[in-house]
Order: structure tokens, then C-alpha cells, then sequence
């Protein structure tokens, strides 16, 4: 990375403009809502997954996704050698999932509430939805790396209670959790 990194820096350089502070940047981001997902995986016997808002869908046909992540990120090494995994997209009611995948320095599968795949991936139960994919691409992008992923297998709904028309998707928005659903129909 520190190849292409480099790279940029100085196609940054060369441009010589002023640019946002990070702080600014930020700020920008947190007036743009984003759906919560996790995204999980096996890797050398363990699961490792973690709190995403980068997830975006980038093709119909082929089915294609992506989603970003740091590359000082401590899941950043499984991903780097995972050949597969599960983006589940969480529901309005699991903020603590949330909260708990975001969380470093702990066991986050410890407490439950997900399930492995016939193909040995962990999915969060109670999730909206959630995609299987095979990791396509990890492209370096500042510090950070954009991960491609083609969709091999998905849920709509609730793998482990009824599914009702109430559900909505956890959304992230200025630092907080929100809901969305009839009542924000415009």
C-alpha cells in the first residue's frame, strides 16, 4: 500500500489546492445518514466482524458491493486473506449490535445473536437483510482500501422470528442511531 499511497500523495501535491481539514470532512459525513451493517467473517478459526456505514451497492448486473475500511483497522488483516464474507444490514431495534461490533478490544460474537451459514459465515440474526459475497478487490484508496465484493447468496428478513411489515433499517446520522419507517414518508 505504501506504493500506491505514495501515489496519491502526489497526485495531491501536484494539485495544490486547499482541501478540508479532517475535522471538516467529518462533519460533512455526519449530516449524511447511512444504513448500519456488520460485516463478518471466519478467519484462521476465529470470527472477526465489525461495525460498517461505508456499505454501498455498485452494480445490479453483476451483483456488486463494496464497503471501506481503514487499513490500521485491527480486522484489516482477516480481511485482507478472507476469500468471502457476510454483510448483514441491521434492523432499527439492533443498536447494540451496533455498538457492540464498533467496540475494540472485545469478543463481539461472545454474547450471541448471530448464526453461521452452511458455508461456515457468520450472519447477525434478526438483520433486515444480508449478502454473502466473494471479496473481489482490495483497492488501497488514501488509508484506506475499498473492498469489491460479488453477491453469491442473500436473506430478506428475519432468519429467526416472523417477519413483519414494521421492520425498518438502523440508520447512523450525526453521531446517532435513528429510525426510519411510515412515519418519515415525505
Amino acid at each position: 500500500m505504501t506504493t500506491e499511497l505514495t501515489h496519491l500523495e502526489h497526485l495531491l501535491a501536484e494539485q495544490d489546492e486547499p482541501q478540508l481539514t479532517p475535522d471538516r470532512y467529518k462533519s460533512v459525513f455526519r449530516q449524511h445518514p447511512a444504513g448500519v451493517a456488520v460485516i463478518a467473517l471466519e478467519h484462521d478459526g476465529r470470527f472477526v466482524g465489525f461495525t460498517a456505514t461505508s456499505v454501498i451497492s455498485v452494480s445490479a448486473a453483476p451483483p456488486l458491493l463494496a464497503f471501506s475500511l481503514a487499513s490500521t483497522s485491527s480486522s484489516w488483516p482477516a480481511v485482507s486473506a478472507a476469500t468471502t464474507l457476510t454483510v448483514s444490514f441491521l434492523a432499527d431495534h439492533q443498536d447494540d449490535v451496533s455498538a457492540r461490533f464498533a467496540t475494540s478490544g472485545i469478543d463481539r460474537f461472545a454474547d450471541g445473536g448471530w448464526s453461521r451459514l452452511a458455508s461456515g459465515e457468520p450472519v447477525i440474526d434478526g438483520a433486515l437483510a444480508w449478502v454473502r459475497g466473494r471479496i473481489l478487490q482490495r483497492t488501497p484508496v488514501g488509508d484506506s482500501y475499498l473492498v469489491s465484493l460479488r453477491a453469491l447468496e442473500s436473506d430478506v428478513g428475519d432468519r429467526t422470528a416472523e417477519p413483519t411489515t414494521d421492520r425498518s433499517p438502523l440508520v447512523y446520522h450525526d453521531r446517532a442511531y435513528h429510525r426510519i419507517g411510515h412515519h418519515s414518508i415525505i
